[in-house]
């Protein structure tokens, strides 16, 4: 199979890709933005939406390009419970959405520990069985029609083909439902009895069967065209490098930053500091830890990210002005820290854009410190594109950075489950640490004050 056709949906924007694995070319199709919608009974994806945007963008791709196979992709913390209808049981609820935190201490009573599941205490919706416990006991006749659960990438894949699969790459991503080291379901899922509602196991890679009829009609695509089981998106970023040698590590960006360790030493994880176990594309466990790195980017910026030149950035290096964690304190490396400025807020775009790249570095570099990351640092997404991040984050872990390229890793990956790529990668822009006495001196004032545990000066 050559051109495959990614259906890659992430928390701000849903995207169709055509991948050409003999060339490695990545052209996105279409885009559209994926707002939450606020009416009815929780806020929620608009699954009708972008199943209308997908079937459009599918028809569109089929109109003028070969089509050999579909690939899911997309964010975590995600379900859909599907009646045995095919429809929808309840609105497939958006993991930013407080509701569950109401029955946290009924939760936490019930779900594993960490050391079972590798899978950290997260607020919100942001552990999956969280959710879930949530839905059955606020709706429980709704929840009691549901026949399946079907984690994002496989809910789409079952629109698709209307075959139903679990799959581990999304169970294993902190939803407390698995047992990485064992590939099973956890504890939780027995004593809530909800074993039966998970479809069999089938992996990322498996081809689930052809379109449906009716949608091979509406959007042109060939009758036999297959459809994968689909993957998680951070590891989607993964499936290009797991094929490596030697300790490394990926570090993918987006609204999320997800750093994950390959080759290096198990190290000790604490849960407290948004570290979890992921599992890859292969089933295999993988240290990882996540921070917001995207959207306090965007926060800290005003949206009015600029390119900063060589000037500005030594000017915010010098006068060590640099932003303090979190502006989203209940997920990071550094949980509960009160967001502040030292010694004075950033003064006008050029400079916000500077120093909101070093501090997303900084926070990368500890990141990358937690899971025990050794080698090179492999960076994809759109931080890739940002040398100031890149500078920085070399700097601070003392390790030369990869830049695979904005839109390399998530399509790709999800594209590579379906067959190799036949054509060479381009070779990744490495930038190593550098040597000038103020950026490490920026980079030992930062932590002082991190370690420190004071805020800084207000936003």
């Amino acid at each position: 199979m050559r051109h495959i056709a990614v259906i890659d949906i992430g928390k701000t924007n849903a995207k169709l890709l055509h991948v050409d694995l003999a060339t490695g070319a990545e052209v996105t199709v279409a885009r559209r933005g994926n707002p939450v919608r606020t009416e009815g009974p929780y806020p929620h994806f608009d699954a009708g939406q972008l199943w209308q945007f997908l079937l459009a963008s599918l028809r569109d791709l089929a109109s003028g390009q070969t089509v050999d196979a579909i690939s899911v992709t997309t964010h975590g913390a995600c379900a859909a419970l599907v009646d045995c209808t095919g429809e929808l049981a309840l609105p497939i609820l958006d993991y930013e959405f407080g509701g569950p935190d109401d029955l946290a201490a009924e939760y936490d009573a019930l779900r594993p520990d960490f050391s079972e599941t590798g899978s950290p205490r997260l607020p919100l919706g942001l552990n999956l069985g969280a959710q879930l416990y949530w839905l059955a006991q606020r709706f429980p006749d709704a929840f009691a029609r549901a026949r399946h659960i079907l984690t994002y990438p496989q809910y789409w894949s079952f629109r698709l083909t209307g075959v139903a699969a679990a799959e581990a790459t999304s169970l294993g991503c902190h939803t407390d439902l698995w047992r990485p080291r064992q590939g099973d379901f956890s504890a939780l899922v027995d004593r809530m009895g909800w074993r039966p509602l998970f479809p069999p196991l089938r992996p990322a890679a498996s081809v689930l069967g052809p379109v449906l009829p009716a949608i091979a009609a509406a959007t042109g695509l060939g009758a036999g065209t297959p459809v994968l089981s689909g993957i998680h998106d951070s590891n989607a970023s993964l499936v290009p490098h797991l094929a490596g040698a030697g300790p490394r590590a990926v570090v993918s960006t987006g609204t999320w930053m997800i750093a994950m360790a390959l080759g290096a030493a198990a190290p000790v994880l604490d849960p407290g500091r948004d570290t979890l176990v992921n599992v890859n594309a292969a089933g295999a466990p993988v240290p990882t830890a996540r921070y917001m790195a995207g959207r306090e980017f965007e926060e800290l910026t005003a949206g009015r990210s600029t390119r900063p030149d060589e000037a500005a950035l030594a000017a915010v290096i010098r006068d060590g002005v640099m932003a303090l964690p979190s502006l989203h304190p209940d997920t990071g490396p550094f949980p509960g820290r009160q967001f502040g400025w030292v010694p004075r807020p950033c003064d006008d775009d050029a400079g916000c854009t500077a120093a909101a790249s070093l501090y997303t570095a900084l926070m990368g570099a500890e990141c990358l410190s937690l899971i025990g990351a050794d080698g090179p640092t492999i960076v994809e997404g759109p931080f890739a594109a940002n040398l100031a991040f890149a500078r920085m984050l070399a700097t601070a872990t003392g390790r030369p950075v990869h830049l695979a390229g904005e839109g390399a890793g998530t399509g790709l990956g999800a594209a590579l489950l379906a067959g190799p790529l036949t054509a060479a990668r381009p070779a990744a822009r490495v930038i190593l640490p550098e040597t000038a006495a103020p950026w490490h001196a920026y980079v030992a004032v930062w932590r002082q004050a991190v370690s420190g545990g004071g805020a800084g000066a207000g936003r």
